[in-house]
């Protein structure tokens, strides 16, 4: 008789809880776009005017730039609506372009990452190659990064689709073949945008140092020796903002990607709900707004 008598207090009290985070994720989505629009679009208008000085690797923040408000866009903005809605409201349409442009925003702010670190990596290691010096070797990276994003994105517009989930009630889910067709489909998303960008970014920046290290111990070694080179404080001050920028996007899509792969190969053991699954997601989202305060310091 007491547990009867108490599990409608204990409802309503856990109703009201929900409710309660549900308003706290709303309000910190909401924040979270408002500081990664301002804070990008603060800085293309900052390149736009240092435009008859602009630097390649201003080149390639502008198009970081760009990757970056399309994941507020698509990726939290539409987070925060369903935390407000608690489902998805639109069209099938709508529902498979933004799940594409989710995807396509994540795939371009990792590749623009990986491409500005490669030019980096070319300047500092290897200043006498030709390669990714020209206007059109710089263009043809920043393409290739655009088109390997729309085309592995590709897989989103036919995974996802408004479906009926409830009598009346549609949302925006995804139908795989179970139970194997999510795990491949999440491991290939780990590995294409985190996992393989991630060695490549560890070998150049491995390289990078190493080349900075040697360098400035030969300079102090031939110091007063007429020819002598070592590496510009320019050319520094962007190495250290490109670690920086990798650093940033490691630790805020590290935790989603894991908390992704074990809820795909462990969903009993996974903690998909609570506030330590909506930190890890709203961290994810956090990297928008760090990136472009980055940019500004260090420029």
């Amino acid at each position: 008789m007491g547990s009867s008598r108490n599990s409608p207090d204990k409802a309503t009290h856990g109703d009201e809880v929900d409710e309660r985070f549900a308003l706290i994720r709303a309000g910190i989505l909401g924040l979270v776009f408002v500081l990664a629009t301002c804070g990008n679009l603060f800085f293309l208008v900052t390149l736009w005017r240092k435009r008859k000085r602009n630097t390649r690797t201003q080149l390639f923040l502008l198009h970081l730039c760009l990757a970056d408000l399309v994941v507020a866009f698509f990726q939290v903005l539409p987070q925060f609506l369903i935390e407000i809605t608690h489902r998805f409201r639109g069209t099938d349409f709508l529902c498979r372009s933004v799940k594409y442009l989710q995807v396509v925003g994540m795939f371009a702010s990792t590749y623009m990452i990986v491409a500005m670190t490669i030019d980096r990596y070319h300047a500092v290691c290897k200043p006498m190659v030709s390669f990714l010096k020209s206007p059109f070797r710089r263009y043809l990276s920043i393409g290739a990064a655009w088109l390997i994003s729309l085309a592995f994105s590709s897989p989103q517009l036919f995974i996802f689709s408004l479906r009926e989930v409830e009598e009346n009630q549609f949302d925006c889910w995804a139908t795989f073949i179970e139970p194997w067709g999510s795990r491949i489909y999440i491991s290939w998303i780990t590995l294409s945008v985190f996992a393989l960008p991630a060695v490549i970014l560890l070998h150049c920046q491995v390289g990078i140092c190493t080349t900075i290290y040697f360098n400035m111990k030969r300079k102090a070694l031939q110091a007063g020796r007429a020819g002598t080179k070592g590496v510009s404080s320019a050319m520094l001050k962007t190495v250290k903002m490109t670690f920086v920028i990798i650093l940033a996007y490691t630790v805020c899509w590290s935790p989603f990607f894991v908390v992704q792969l074990w809820s795909a190969w462990s969903p009993s053991s996974a903690p998909t709900q609570g506030p330590v699954f909506a930190i890890i997601m709203l961290l994810a989202g956090l990297n928008s707004c760090t990136n472009p305060w980055i940019y500004l310091y260090y420029s």
